[in-house]
């Protein structure tokens, strides 16, 4: 059974740094784009990276670039996004997806981890 955990998620300060962990199961990790999403109380859902199959290609949403760093390491079957400099506004439930093709919508993503909460005070 395909399955996705993410883990990392805490309370921080601003300022301070988190790094989540998004752990596949039951699936061919490297047949997979990876992306990682956020969901803030009382909003929908956003994009906030996609990493290639490969790691090559990455994109990320305007307000977390120079902040947020994206990776895979496709022999641990892991995604990683490492957030520094967070601040209130990038408080949210975070989620990772894996799909087919690299996307900035959420519809494409075949699989999603059940979330982990990032809450940053200010």
């Amino acid at each position: 059974q395909e399955q996705l955990v993410e883990s990392g998620g805490g309370l921080v300060q601003a300022g301070g740094s988190l790094r989540l962990s998004c752990a596949a199961s039951g699936l061919t990790f490297s047949n997979y784009a990876m992306g990682w999403f956020r969901q803030a109380p009382g909003k929908e859902r956003e994009f906030v990276a996609y990493i290639s199959r490969t790691g090559l290609t990455t994109l990320y949403t305007d307000s977390v670039k120079g902040r947020f760093t994206i990776s895979r390491d496709n022999a641990k079957s892991t995604a990683y996004l490492q957030m520094n400099r967070l601040n209130a506004e990038d408080t949210a439930v975070y989620y990772c997806g894996a799909g087919r093709t690299l996307s900035r919508s959420d519809y494409p993503y075949d699989y999603w981890g059940q979330g982990t909460q990032v809450t940053v005070s200010s």
